[in-house]
C-alpha cells in the first residue's frame, strides 16, 4: 500500500511557475516509478509525466515538453514536477501516481495508487 499526498498548487498568472510535489510513505518509494497526471474540467484525465525508481527514464507528455520537469528524491519519497512558462491550457486538477512497476510509464492503467489532487489554475 502506498499513500500519496500532492501540494503546491495554486493560482498563477501565464508564464508564471510552480512546483508540484507529492510525499508517499508506505511500500518502498525507491522501489517504483511515479508519474503525474492533470484533468481539466469537462476532460478525460491524461498523463503528464512519469520517472523510472532510479530517475533515468523519463516521459513527457508533448503538451509540456520543455516546459514542465518531473524528478524525485527518494530519501525523501517525494516527487516533485517544476511547471514553468505555464499556460492557461495548464489549469487542471494535478494528480500523483505510484505505478505497479520501477518502470517509467505512461497509462493510466499501470498505476496502482493515486493521491487526492491538488489544483492548479493558470490566469490569462
Amino acid at each position: 500500500q502506498v499513500q500519496l499526498v500532492e501540494s503546491g498548487g495554486g493560482l498563477v498568472q501565464a508564464g508564471g511557475s510552480l512546483r508540484l510535489s507529492c510525499a508517499a510513505s508506505g511500500r518502498t518509494f525507491s522501489s517504483i516509478g511515479m508519474g503525474w497526471f492533470r484533468q481539466a474540467p469537462g476532460k478525460e484525465r491524461e498523463f503528464v509525466a512519469a520517472m523510472s525508481w532510479t530517475g533515468g527514464s523519463t516521459y513527457y507528455a508533448d503538451s509540456v515538453k520543455a516546459r514542465f520537469t518531473i524528478s524525485r528524491d527518494n530519501a525523501k519519497n517525494t516527487v516533485y514536477l517544476q511547471m514553468n512558462s505555464l499556460k492557461p491550457e495548464d489549469t487542471a486538477v494535478y494528480y500523483c501516481a505510484a505505478a505497479r512497476s520501477p518502470r517509467a510509464v505512461v497509462r493510466g492503467d499501470e498505476y496502482a495508487y493515486w493521491g487526492q489532487g491538488t489544483q492548479v489554475t493558470v490566469s490569462s
